[in-house]
């Protein structure tokens, strides 16, 4: 017997997202653990670009029926005529302790992205969606995130070199995915880990839950308007740099950075960083080496040494140290 049709809003709402993300003739990936907002995005993609169509399970070995769940989403794409690869996480020193969640994130995006160049594919989708990105914008929050962080989950980022990591159903409320599995009548595993109280997102959904304040719409909402202004900002930074920061001695001159707002100063410095090849420093260091040099001292980050030179900022790699001093 064959399952009823998906519902065709659904499947031309995820046919647009996919045309805006990925091109037309190439390969697809789709991550899929067996839940059921994974195996709605693997339906509707299914529906909504056949071709060139695969799918990727990564066991993390993490609890005693991992194995069994991959091989449920291998049956059900076997039966729908899906390629299909399960990855097995490596943990040489056995299953993490402590930030199991970090832990599982790395090692699975590491696979996923080995995973698609071996086989082509330039963009793997995943099932993130609108409680995703409420949870996450609220963990953020609650950690001191700046804008960048509570921008939140963004719908397409760089998963190495040649592959993106593309989020299609992002702005879409779980429920809906959840009825488009119902309809397929498929089977749903679930990994016990998404109700374990041990971690932070958990205690975070069932607070939320418990008092109300589970709307997913309005959070999505409230993540998609402060990307929106981290996007308008970091174009007004790099036009500034552009226009204020000139090469100089070796490094970079900042023209009059004090006339400018706190936040355009830091991203200045933030861009002058990146033109000499170094990493962003942590949001504190950065922080105290600007007060330094708004009270006109000079102030080492990292690698380089800053220095102020009457209204404006010079950035340029540190001296080497001499022999002697101290290290």
């Amino acid at each position: 017997m064959r399952p009823p049709p998906l519902p065709a809003d659904r499947v031309d709402r995820l046919r647009r997202a996919l045309a805006r993300l990925v091109p037309a003739d190439a390969p697809l990936g789709i991550a899929v653990s067996g839940g059921a907002d994974s195996l709605a995005l693997l339906l509707l993609a299914q529906a909504a670009r056949p071709e060139r169509l695969a799918a990727v399970t990564v066991d993390h070995r993490l609890h005693p029926d991992s194995a069994h769940h991959a091989e449920a989403v291998a049956a059900a794409c076997r039966a729908r005529g899906i390629a299909h690869d399960t990855l097995a996480v490596d943990w040489p020193d056995g299953p993490p302790a402590r930030n199991v969640e970090a832990a599982a994130r790395a090692a699975r995006y590491a696979l996923i992205e080995e995973w698609a160049r071996r086989r082509g594919i330039g963009h793997v989708a995943t099932a993130h969606h609108a409680r995703d990105q409420a949870e996450t914008m609220l963990m953020r929050l609650a950690r001191g995130a700046g804008l960048p962080g509570l921008s939140a989950i963004r719908e397409q980022r760089a998963l190495g070199e040649a592959v993106r990591l593309v989020r299609p159903v992002l702005a879409w409320p779980r429920a809906e995915l959840r009825e488009v599995v119902g309809t397929a009548g498929l089977a749903v595993v679930e990994d016990p880990m998404n109700d374990e109280a041990r971690f932070d997102r958990v205690r975070l959904r069932r607070a939320l839950d418990a008092a109300g304040f589970a709307d997913e719409a309005q959070y999505a909402a409230s993540a998609r308007h402060l990307a929106e202004a981290e996007e308008a900002l970091d174009h007004v930074a790099r036009e500034l740099f552009e226009a204020r920061a000139r090469a100089q001695q070796g490094g970079w001159l900042i023209e009059r950075p004090a006339a400018l707002p706190r936040e355009l100063r830091r991203r200045l410095l933030l861009l002058g960083m990146a033109a000499l090849g170094q990493p962003a420093p942590r949001g504190p260091d950065l922080a105290r080496a600007m007060e330094r040099l708004a009270a006109g001292e000079p102030a080492s980050l990292g690698k380089l040494l800053l220095r102020p030179r009457g209204a404006h900022w010079h950035l340029a790699p540190a001296p080497p140290r001499r022999a002697g001093e101290g290290g």
